[in-house]
């Protein structure tokens, strides 16, 4: 059976899904293309449904009773993207509580650009941080734009949201790192072996509470002709700097 209405109940609430509200309210987010969704598979996240245009060829990498198959019209409806792809998962967000991390992790203090936060999701999961906090100031992790972006590093990667005052209450001692242009040299700057590096808002920085919080603080050096980079691209270079002694053989 093929869905034909964009009014089916089931479309419907799929298509809620695009907006927080909806991921809110059901505790599922969409994940678009079959890359994603076999690395979704793969990560052992779990999907509710996987929503196949009609003329999609291929076949999905899930069981066939959690196929639902709609119209094309009805698919670009419920795709956020320009150019759909012709298949699309419902998947459950992970109920994690907010706990100590175990190595090195990052802190995302109001970080608030979607493609931001997805991009440093995909970077902390390349360089080796698995745990990441986010303030409710950040974008959602789990919105679309987001999901596109971390290019698979959301499934890999343990997300944790809080309070600033609770996200710095579960760290406890462990040592704070922030981003910030009146700090050390990053390149010289010996880390300590476990830390929570803070990047901060895009606009505003770190913010007053988590910089009093801070033990250390780093910088990326510059020319005076250039006064700040993006948060992501800031982050990435941070992360596999702090790191550098894992990827050196």
């Amino acid at each position: 059976m093929v869905l034909t209405s964009k009014n089916n109940p089931l479309v419907k609430e799929t298509a809620a899904l695009k907006e927080k509200k909806g991921r809110k309210e059901t505790g599922m987010f969409l994940v678009e293309g079959w890359k994603m969704a076999a690395e979704c598979v793969k990560s052992g996240f779990e999907l509710d449904r996987v929503f196949v245009a009609e003329s999609y060829m291929d076949e999905p990498p899930v069981d066939e009773l959690k196929v639902v198959r709609v119209s094309d019209d009805v698919f670009r409806f419920l795709s956020d993207e320009k150019s759909p792809q012709g298949i699309l998962c419902r998947v459950k967000i992970p109920k994690r509580v907010l706990e100590k991390p175990q190595g090195k992790c990052l802190f995302l203090d109001g970080v608030s650009d979607p493609g931001n936060v997805g991009t440093i999701i995909r970077t902390a999961n390349a360089a080796g941080y698995n745990e990441i906090y986010l303030t409710k100031e950040c974008a959602d992790p789990y919105a679309p734009k987001c999901v596109r972006a971390s290019m698979s590093g959301i499934f890999f990667t343990k997300l944790h949201f809080g309070e600033r005052a609770e996200i710095l209450s579960v760290l406890g001692e462990t040592p704070i790192v922030v981003a910030d242009m009146g700090g050390e040299n990053v390149f010289t700057f010996d880390p300590p072996k476990s830390f929570a590096l803070v990047i901060g808002n895009e606009a505003n920085g770190v913010s007053e509470d988590v910089f009093r919080a801070a033990t250390h603080t780093v910088k990326i050096p510059m020319r005076a002709t250039q006064e700040s980079l993006n948060a992501a691209v800031s982050a990435g270079i941070i992360m596999y700097v702090l790191g550098r002694g894992e990827f050196i053989k």
